[in-house]
């Protein structure tokens, strides 16, 4: 397996495009297929949205490959399922197969669809043969993935009579609903939320538009954030045009968040600034709850270890059946870096301790077939010189080229 060795500049500058938004791309990918939107620009150029884009081409009565992309397994699920005359074997990898879909079955099956099980009860592959779906009342948790919420909201307006949704529980990762009702709402659809835990849709499809175009993508932004606050450079500085505070994307929040560790972001005409500003404020343990911002957790407990800040994460529940087991990737790789973080089923807590100055050859950190471990560990080649990340080819998935824009501030990635 190819691994890079890693060194970061002394110094930190530059300016780096970022690539597309992932989340709304995908989003946008379906919508623009019920609406029959003419085109959609700056799609994310990862693989996860290659998938998404490539199945919704695929002809009727095929099997539909989505390999690692959780989006797309659930959102076409329900897509698929709506789609009278149409037969689907929906598949992936050996890990795809291990990530429950359950609920969202159950759901879409209360409505009406056609769905069974291709292996194992409760996971994919699927056999899905689609149909026009009655509308109503449908009551799911919502503490696990807010993607089951999203795949059934953009179907709500092709059902008979609409869909009204009642969520139980704590609901996980609110910004990415909200998301997903404004860009309904972007292509046509009468979406929104009557309550604290229900929303509505109404019937009536989509209405087509001439273009649409994806923002830059938060969650890439919050790598730099982490390198910015890592770096020795007291003047480090990134610009990230056509970033905006004005998004979207829940990520956002990602700006907030590096302030308390010393990072300012200033807005500019185009985009923003990251500064390194050395006006951290956390003199205590930081309590955070992740549970809007799942995508956030790796890289902030990445930072704050190596920066000696003791942290409190909770909502952290979705991390356990994401790419990997995300929590316990996280103590197995820090351990390496001699940091120990304590984990529950939903949190990690770290409390800096003494640790012993750590020897050569410099840690190999493994990457799970996780494009956000290899994204989130990069930045600790600060703290360990010639850092080794295992598989690096696996950040194509939502950053292809986060290695050549490391490259254009200086950095060196050298294969062993």
């Amino acid at each position: 397996m190819t691994q890079y060795a890693l060194t970061l500049p002394p110094c930190l500058r530059g300016e780096i495009r970022l690539p597309a938004s992932k989340s709304i791309s995908a989003r946008a990918l379906v919508l623009g297929a019920l609406s029959g939107t003419r085109e959609i620009r700056n799609l994310s150029d990862c693989e996860d949205t290659c998938v998404m884009r490539q199945a919704l081409q695929q002809p009727p009565r095929t099997e539909v490959d989505v390999r690692a992309a959780g989006t797309a397994m659930r959102f076409l699920t329900a897509l698929f399922a709506t789609r009278p005359g149409e037969q689907r074997l929906l598949t992936g990898t050996q890990r795809m197969r291990e990530r429950p879909i359950g609920v969202l079955v159950q759901a879409l099956r209360s409505l009406g669809a056609d769905i069974e099980y291709a292996g194992k009860e409760g996971f994919p592959p699927l056999k899905i043969c689609g149909k026009r779906l009655e509308g109503g009342l449908v009551s799911l948790p919502a503490d696990v993935s807010s993607q089951y919420i999203s795949a059934l909201l953009m179907t709500g307006p092709l059902l008979r009579g609409g869909l009204t949704l009642h969520l139980i529980g704590e609901i996980a990762s609110r910004p990415y609903i909200d998301m997903t009702l404004a860009l309904m709402r972007r292509f046509g659809a009468c979406a929104e939320w009557t309550g604290e835990r229900s929303l509505a849709v109404a019937e009536g499809g989509y209405a087509p538009l001439d273009e649409f175009c994806v923002e830059p993508d938060w969650s890439a932004a919050s790598y730099w954030y982490e390198l910015v606050a890592l770096s020795p450079d007291p003047a480090a500085t990134i610009r990230l045009p056509r970033l905006s505070l004005d998004s979207l994307q829940g990520d956002h929040v990602v700006a907030t968040m590096f302030e308390a560790l010393g990072v300012s972001t200033e807005t500019e005409a185009d985009g923003i600034v990251l500064r390194k500003n050395g006006k951290a404020t956390l003199e205590s343990t930081w309590e955070a709850d992740f549970a809007d911002c799942p995508d956030l957790a790796q890289t902030l407990a990445v930072t704050c270890a190596l920066l000696g800040k003791p942290f409190h994460f909770t909502g952290l529940q979705s991390l356990r059946i994401k790419e990997t087991d995300r929590i316990a990737a996280l103590q197995n790789e820090l351990a390496k870096l001699g940091l120990h973080v304590e984990a529950s089923a939903a949190t990690l807590t770290y409390t800096p301790q003494p640790t012993k100055a750590t020897c050569a050859p410099p840690p190999t950190i493994a990457t799970y077939a996780d494009h956000r471990m290899a994204l989130a560990f990069a930045p600790a080649a600060w703290r360990h010189p010639g850092l080794r990340i295992s598989d690096p080819g696996v950040v194509a998935k939502s950053y292809p080229a986060f290695w050549s824009d490391l490259a254009h501030v200086g950095a060196k990635c050298c294969d062993i």
